[in-house]
């Protein structure tokens, strides 16, 4: 998309021919197996039910967690999205996948978007999600919890998505040399390319950043009119 937003005509066949004649090839990441939880599952209702298309940003944020390899063992990224742009809001990096890592995001999305009220969260059914310790962040912060269904990933294909053009777009086949360097490295990503370049079909092939802005002046000029 972004070498069609130049003026370059490129459909999906096109750029498979010339991947092949340049010897490029899709990264594929390693396999990884989570840690089995100890912790009881809370029944908690899936209220979003697939409703991405949100009206406006800090409306609803979803979040999930996913692997990567840094030098000599796994580790793990917590991520949070705001739908209304898919903008990413908050993220922290850890060894471990726990509730500590999903609280660390959160804190970082409610603190970085100017402590919203009333904001819908959305995640799988995660121990790092159901916890108390990770339930009380919320609390505090006053947002409403939803989780999808048990087993249905396309409850929360938002994240899906992201962290498929993350692994896709970004994080080398191999993973990163060190904890450091992937902490640095995907903060890139995420506040950089992600946030500032990358055309999201979402956004009408706009980046998120330029999709939030345009929001926010649309809602400026309508109040003035009004």
């Amino acid at each position: 998309m972004m070498v069609s937003l130049q003026g370059i005509p490129l459909s999906r066949y096109r750029a498979g021919r010339l991947m092949k004649q340049l010897d490029l090839q899709s990264t594929q990441q390693r396999k990884h197996k989570y840690r089995k939880a100890s912790q009881l599952h809370l029944a908690i209702d899936n209220t979003l039910n697939r409703e991405f298309d949100v009206e406006r940003p800090n409306q609803v944020w979803c979040s999930d967690v996913t692997y990567v390899w840094t030098g000599r063992h796994w580790s793990y990224l917590a991520v949070v999205l705001d739908l209304f742009a898919r903008m990413p809001v908050g993220w922290a990096l850890s060894q471990s996948p726990d509730s500590r890592l999903t609280a660390k995001a959160l804190s970082r999305a409610y603190e970085t978007r100017g402590k919203p009220q009333g904001i819908l969260f959305h995640s799988d059914q995660g121990s790092h999600y159901t916890s108390t310790h990770f339930r009380q962040h919320l609390w505090r912060y006053r947002m409403e919890q939803s989780m999808s269904r048990r087993g249905n990933c396309w409850d929360n294909a938002p994240m899906e998505r992201f962290f498929r053009s993350l692994k896709g777009e970004w994080i080398p086949e191999i993973g990163y040399r060190s904890f450091e360097e992937a902490e640095r490295m995907i903060g890139q990503y995420i506040a950089g390319y992600y946030s500032q370049y990358r055309p999201h079909q979402q956004n009408g092939g706009l980046p998120p950043n330029q999709a939030e802005e345009n929001y926010w002046l649309t809602s400026k000029t309508v109040d003035k009119n009004t």
